[in-house]
């Protein structure tokens, strides 16, 4: 039988994983690279997957005690920061002498809680793997691209990005979609492409309004606006959101020029990543479009908070208004 091979950082066989993070998609990634190459060296493999009220005092013992057979083992033990004190220090005790043929795989939050088994882990030699939540469209971006270079395939920056504008930050959704994509796509995957099969299917955010009326696109801006509000998007979030975009175009088009991107971010109290992003839509605005398109932020706020007989209209009335100023210079 295949025996272990060395604790290395890039080893999914290595005799411990600690996958840190909330991401679920990364998460379940994690346990399913380990559980490939093991079964890929015994196709007999036993998998357990556990979640921590699952692993009491003793069980560990148990599934770990030498078979009569020698088998391969994977142990998954899930939210292994929620382990009880006495698992704690009978897991703590294991990674001290781990047993030949078993490979065990800790999932930890990686907070404040249930750091001393995390620092154990890592004392221990473990391979690491990060599953961070993806808060930052950013990160999804990378995301993204990174899904289409694991298939193979290439698209656009412009079809990555109409991607998450499509689909959100569901990393699963995402993930799905690029594999539809190269699935079922031939040849270049673009903007259009993207369009074609998401149409319609945004999240409806009140920050995907406001990205394609500052971009000078009114149809989009419209069919965003629509689907957030008939899907419950509170019209205020909407006005703010507005409000974010123009005056984010306001204040990049009158920073001084000549600055280094991490000192303009500080700057203008803005994320590197936005920093580049106002940079791509302000183009084709000017001053009076700004004054212009911030005028028609403040109308609709007011409308929406009672000062007008119908919040939909108001909100149609800014996006076009906006839209129309991205087009003033």
């Amino acid at each position: 039988m295949a025996r272990k091979t060395q604790n290395t950082a890039d080893d999914p066989l290595a005799a411990l994983t600690v996958a840190v993070g909330q991401e679920e998609l990364l998460l379940d990634r994690a346990v399913r690279e380990v559980t490939a190459a093991a079964r890929a060296a015994d196709p007999d493999t036993d998998v357990r997957d556990l979640a921590a009220g699952e692993l009491q005092p003793g069980t560990l013992a148990e599934l770990t005690s030498p078979s009569l057979f020698a088998e391969r083992k994977v142990i998954v033990v899930r939210a292994a920061q929620d382990l009880g004190a006495d698992t704690v220090k009978e897991l703590k005790s294991y990674l001290a002498a781990p047993a030949e043929e078993i490979t065990l795989v800790l999932l930890h939050a990686g907070g404040p809680k249930g750091k001393g088994l995390l620092d154990a882990a890592r004392k221990a030699g473990a391979r690491e793997v990060a599953c961070p939540k993806m808060t930052k469209p950013a990160d999804r971006l990378t995301f993204v691209r990174g899904e289409f270079r694991s298939l193979g395939r290439s698209a656009s920056p412009g079809a990555c990005q109409a991607l998450v504008d499509a689909i959100g930050s569901d990393l699963r959704e995402l993930a799905s979609a690029v594999a539809q994509l190269t699935a079922d796509v031939e040849g270049a995957i673009d903007e259009s492409v993207v369009a074609r099969y998401y149409t319609g299917r945004a999240e409806a955010s009140s920050f995907t309004v406001a990205d394609r009326a500052v971009e000078g696109r009114p149809a989009e801006a419209l069919e965003a606006l629509r689907w957030a509000l008939a899907t419950g998007v509170a019209p205020v979030l909407v006005t703010s959101a507005l409000a974010q975009g123009v005056r984010a175009i306001g204040k990049l088009a009158s920073a001084p020029g000549g600055m280094r991107p991490g000192d303009l971010a500080r700057e203008l109290g803005m994320p590197p990543w936005k920093i580049d992003r106002v940079r791509q839509q302000m183009r084709g605005w000017s001053a009076d479009g700004v004054a212009v398109a911030l005028r028609a932020v403040a109308d609709a706020d007011a409308a929406v908070k009672g000062g007008g007989y119908d919040p939909a209209y108001a909100l149609e009335k800014a996006v076009v208004t906006i839209a129309r100023a991205a087009r003033s210079r």
